[in-house]
């Protein structure tokens, strides 16, 4: 991959939305990342987190249509592009290829 990067939070949100699909939205890449991760999170840090990918061609995004039960607002939806698939791709084989390096000795 050439120049865009991918930081831990970033690349966590990212894979949310991918494994999620055609329902991902802030409230249910925190409520999901919560319970794998088995912390609170902000808000706030997902939506900033999916505007630097969205910012960076990672996802794009669609909004629902206008509900009752939240107002009046419509949910806004992600979904991964071919580049951030491109990316989890590249920083899964950069993961992979570093832990097979790990030396086969006994840890304790």
């Amino acid at each position: 991959m050439t120049q865009q990067t991918l930081g831990e939070f970033e690349e966590l949100v990212l894979l949310m939305v991918a494994a999620l699909h055609d329902e991902a939205y802030g409230v249910s890449i925190l409520e999901n990342l919560e319970v794998r991760q088995q912390k609170k999170l902000n808000i706030s840090a997902i939506h900033v987190a999916l505007k630097r990918l969205e910012d960076k061609g990672f996802v794009r995004s669609r909004f629902g249509g206008i509900t009752e039960d939240r107002g009046g607002r419509r949910k806004k939806f992600y979904a991964i592009t071919a580049l951030g698939k491109k990316m989890l791709d590249h920083q899964y084989e950069l993961r992979t290829s570093l832990y097979h390096e790990i030396p086969k000795i006994s840890f304790s």
